[in-house]
């Protein structure tokens, strides 16, 4: 494995006086991440697969590592199985609240398919494999030891920080942060918060950007496509087809590409995006609006980039298609579930009616989603907490660029923000090979390290009462 590089800086740089206290001397870095490590590997080890889930019993295990710390929790739960875990840690109450969070359940594994134990925690060349490792067990442990270094040091807070470790993350979030804001928001109302969502990139050993999440898509779940016919034999063909009209209307589907919508996040970060960028590529993002060119650049970013071209619209993507039971018989219906990401600000009737419009069909029905996150709007790149971040990054990384960024996926903070809550994804260093959801997911024990002493240093600088 590669060493990371950074520039080690003297904690005196961070914007908090010094005094001489128990923290007036630098953290041990190197320590520090040995503990997460080894915090890591017993999260990895608790199984919290989803479903069923079993959140409890990691729950637990978080209570009784900050317990040992001297650091105030409790378990908080709509299902019993399936708790959430809060702890505090008080400040002065000259500042609102900062609220750091992390979940405890994974997807699920096909075990056959990992190369080691995914439920092992064990550490090979230099890192730390296991289910839930990048999402989102390293960060808890990165979380849970940020808490304790700041209890053991007796940092003096302005802010409380609390610590949100919550259930059902991936997909059932009405027994995690559905529950907590709804029935136990006084314990987690906070000015800001931090949580999954972003990411560090390394070259040649060196972190090169560090990617902010500012706002994150809206999954609109369960919309589908039912095409209806009549059903009959299979050897007399018919024009009401439900498969042939279903077809039909996933190729329109498949070819449509709603339009590109930029907004602060997005704008903010194709520019910051084309300042490290090759020629080609910066000439792109910097014309990406510009009249005669705007239609090619986004034909060429959906062909070669299709993640930034996700992130600049709502996206659709037709992932299970059904219909018929026995090869002679022509069904009576045929349906399709599609993906469909939204942009914060779209909306659901408008971009609804344009898909019928599309389609142009009226044996094909499109269906309104069953369920989706809050929409909110997108957290601001001028406030403390994106300067702080900026600032612990140019300290630590001088090489590297911050990017504000537009999430495609989803996560709890889309339930904070929603309630007014400035809210940033961050997150550690993946690589193509983190297998996030996929087999053999691991984590760099390095980039943990580093990703440790970054979120110290920014929750010092947040919280800190000097």
């Amino acid at each position: 494995m590669t060493t990371l590089s950074k520039r080690t800086l003297p904690l005196v740089t961070l914007a908090f006086g010094l005094v001489a206290t128990p923290h007036a001397q630098a953290p041990n870095f190197d320590q520090a991440r040995d503990e997460t490590v080894a915090l890591l590997q017993d999260l990895i080890r608790i199984d919290t697969s989803s479903p069923p889930g079993n959140e409890t019993l990691a729950a637990t295990y978080v209570k009784s590592v900050l317990d040992t710390a001297e650091i105030p929790s409790r378990i908080i739960a709509l299902d019993p199985g399936r708790a959430n875990l809060v702890a505090k840690l008080e400040g002065d109450g000259s500042k609102r609240p900062l609220l750091l969070m992390a979940h405890t359940d994974v997807v699920g594994v096909k075990p056959s398919d990992w190369s080691i134990d995914p439920f092992g925690g064990q550490i090979r060349d230099g890192y730390v494999y296991g289910r839930g490792a990048s999402d989102d067990k390293g960060q808890l442990a990165a979380m849970m030891q940020v808490m304790r270094m700041l209890q053991r040091r007796r940092v003096p807070l302005a802010r409380d920080v609390i610590l949100l470790a919550e259930s059902g993350e991936e997909g059932t979030t009405e027994v995690g942060i559905d529950f907590v804001v709804d029935q136990h928001w006084d314990d987690i109302d906070a000015e800001y918060a931090l949580n999954e969502g972003g990411r560090m990139s390394v070259s040649a050993g060196t972190v090169q950007t560090i990617n902010i999440a500012t706002t994150e898509k809206v999954p609109w779940r369960g919309i589908k496509l039912i095409a209806r016919g009549v059903a009959g034999h299979g050897s007399a063909p018919r024009l009401d087809n439900a498969i042939v009209h279903l077809a039909a209307a996933v190729a329109k589907i498949g070819t449509y590409q709603p339009p590109m919508r930029l907004n602060e996040t997005t704008r903010a970060y194709l520019e910051r995006l084309a300042r490290i960028s090759p020629p080609d590529a910066a000439f792109r993002y910097r014309n990406i609006e510009s009249p005669g060119l705007s239609v090619d650049i986004q034909d060429q970013l959906r062909r070669s980039d299709i993640g930034i071209n996700s992130m600049l619209r709502t996206s659709i993507s037709p992932n299970i298609i059904a219909g018929g039971f026995r090869r002679n018989v022509i069904p009576a219906d045929a349906e399709a579930e599609l993906d469909i990401r939204a942009l914060p600000d779209e909306d659901l009737d408008q971009f609804l009616t344009t898909l019928r419009e599309v389609i142009d069909d009226p044996a094909v029905e499109v269906t309104r989603p069953t369920s989706m996150r809050p929409a909110a709007p997108p957290s601001s790149l001028d406030s403390e907490m994106f300067q702080t971040l900026e600032r612990v990054q140019m300290e630590m990384f001088p090489e590297a660029i911050t990017l504000p960024t537009m999430l495609v996926a989803s996560t709890d903070s889309a339930q904070i923000r929603a309630r007014g809550v400035q809210v940033y994804g961050i997150g550690m260093i993946r690589d193509d090979l983190s297998g996030v959801h996929g087999t053999d997911e691991r984590l760099s024990i390095d980039g943990l390290g580093l990703f440790v002493e970054y979120l110290y240093r920014v929750v010092v600088e947040m919280a800190g009462a000097n």
